[in-house]
């Protein structure tokens, strides 16, 4: 699953990954480790109806991987043995999974807070089209990619007419109290359309809002600022654009400190497809299980792994400039934000 690139771009990567961990150790005297296991994302299949340029597991309605039942009864037994708070299911479109109506009626049985990551598109799709009403009548937590509020933007992101679908969908869930009544949760989620780190969260949300509200009437709960990560379809473009370099000087040139604290990493699990355990839905991405013995979810050790080491790669940087990233969002106020250092 590795990106493939030149010798000089291994020998980059290389370089990167060993400035992270010195930086970490600088800032903490230690290497980075987990702290708490809060929730297990969960990748249950590489099937999509689209195939966004950002997308760092690229996903496709071509891929066919998807996670075995049996898989998915071993992550809700380590849901319970762990005793998280969160199953957050994604993808591909993770709706597209054969078996997701019942992992997700199980997790429900087990009182987890159900997160689903979802393009919004999918639920136009033929056979999905009461996919709403079965994730409302579960107060299932949506969190939905929606990278601008403006049309152009993110159909040069994601596709022709996916912004025209994807309000289209979000009207919908607005009908059912999504975004209105508190147990039905929407939050979308904006990423740069090139290689720029996110605005400020708080600021950009405030647009958002106001914007969605004048031009459809449409609410939702909150946003989240996303960086583009340098792995995968994205790590490609840059490369042929030739501005990979520069992006990741830029990561690096706005290390935050601050972020530390809270990177995802340190307070959740990912699981592959295929049962592997990744510290992150990144690290999954390019294929950097977890350290230590416990690389699959039949092995889970909720002690072993609430304070293991973290892998790294240079493209943690990504997580830790500015404000910080995350599956929620920024990681640190906007007051926090500024670069403590530059690039050296």
């Amino acid at each position: 699953m590795r990106i493939p690139g030149s010798d000089r771009s291994a020998e980059c990567d290389a370089l990167l990954h060993a400035a992270f961990d010195q930086r970490v150790r600088r800032e903490t005297g230690r290497e980075l480790q987990g702290v708490s296991l809060e929730t297990i994302q969960v990748n249950i299949g590489l099937r999509c109806n689209l195939a966004c340029h950002h997308c760092h597991v690229e996903s496709s309605p071509a891929k066919r991987e998807e996670m075995s039942w049996e898989t998915m009864q071993l992550v809700l037994e380590a849901a319970g043995r762990a005793g998280v708070r969160s199953l957050d299911i994604t993808g591909g479109a993770p709706e597209m999974h054969p078996r997701f109506r019942e992992f997700v009626d199980r997790a429900v049985e087990q009182r987890l807070e159900v997160i689903v990551r979802t393009n919004l598109t999918i639920m136009l799709q033929l056979g999905f089209e009461n996919m709403p009403r079965f994730l409302a009548d579960r107060n299932v937590h949506l969190v939905a990619s929606l990278p601008c509020y403006l049309e152009s933007n993110v159909d040069r992101q994601r596709g022709k007419h996916v912004y025209r679908d994807s309000i289209d969908v979000i009207l919908r869930l607005n009908g059912l109290g999504y975004g209105i009544h508190p147990s039905k949760e929407l939050d979308l989620i904006y990423n740069p359309g090139g290689p720029d780190l996110p605005p400020p969260q708080e600021a950009l949300e405030f647009v958002y809002r106001g914007e969605l509200l004048k031009r459809f009437g449409i609410r939702f709960n909150r946003l989240y600022t996303i960086t583009n990560m340098p792995i995968g379809r994205f790590l490609l473009d840059l490369r042929r654009e030739g501005v990979a370099e520069s992006y990741m000087q830029e990561l690096r040139g706005d290390f935050n400190p601050g972020t530390i604290p809270a990177l995802m990493c340190r307070h959740q699990i990912h699981v592959g497809w295929d049962g592997t355990l990744y510290d992150c839905d990144f690290n999954y991405g390019i294929g950097l299980p977890v350290s230590g013995s416990c690389r699959h979810v039949r092995d889970f050790d909720p002690d072993a792994l609430r304070t293991r080491q973290i892998v790294t790669g240079g493209h943690c940087f990504g997580c830790t400039a500015g404000c910080g990233s995350s599956c929620k969002g920024s990681l640190v106020s906007t007051d926090s934000c500024s670069s403590k250092e530059d690039s050296r």
